[in-house]
């Protein structure tokens, strides 16, 4: 339903994006319905914070965010991690963890209309990592079948970019979107 820019879809996972994806539907001289998807947690959650001046003059909603930790140089990232949402922040903790400073970790914030410009501004910074889309959904639940040709056409189109195919990391498919089992 959201196609011919119908409506949009949008994943924030900071506060001052959220504020300002509300800020520019009110703002905007035309309407389209605006779908977010966004979990409770966020609102709780220790890492999920803004500065003041992210919400001030000069700031915007933001399509993609690009990661900005202090990693090796962009030409040996071996890998992009691309997501959406709250698993930004356990794929976050999971890499300080570890330790690993050759993985970027880029967020997609508005799913459709797809940013197309934005994310392959981000695809250029890393030649040679191969892509990753990460969810923690099955992978027949979360953005993945909407989001692979996409994404795969954007990679197309970044001539310098090594990986020619987006790769899926997250759960297998299932039937429901819980399997009422912890230990699973």
């Amino acid at each position: 339903m959201c196609a011919e820019d119908n409506m949009q879809v949008c994943v924030p996972s900071t506060p001052a994006n959220y504020f300002h994806m509300l800020r520019r539907q009110v703002r905007r001289n035309f309407r389209k319905p605006l779908v977010v998807m966004t979990p409770k947690s966020l609102l709780r959650h220790k890492a999920c914070v803004s500065a003041l001046a992210e919400f001030g003059p000069g700031s915007s909603f933001h399509r993609v965010i690009a990661d900005d930790a202090k990693l090796v140089a962009a030409s040996k990232v071996k890998r992009i991690v691309l997501c959406s949402g709250k698993v930004y922040y356990d794929l976050v903790a999971a890499r300080d963890e570890r330790g690993v400073k050759d993985v970027a970790i880029v967020r997609v914030e508005q799913l459709y209309p797809f940013p197309v410009k934005s994310l392959t501004a981000e695809l250029e910074k890393y030649p040679n990592a191969e892509v990753v889309w990460c969810q923690e959904e099955p992978e027949n639940m979360g953005a993945w079948r909407f989001i692979d040709r996409r994404l795969e056409a954007v990679m197309a189109n970044v001539p310098k970019l090594k990986a020619k195919r987006p790769v899926y990391v997250g759960r297998a498919e299932a039937a429901a979107t819980a399997t009422g089992v912890m230990k699973r």
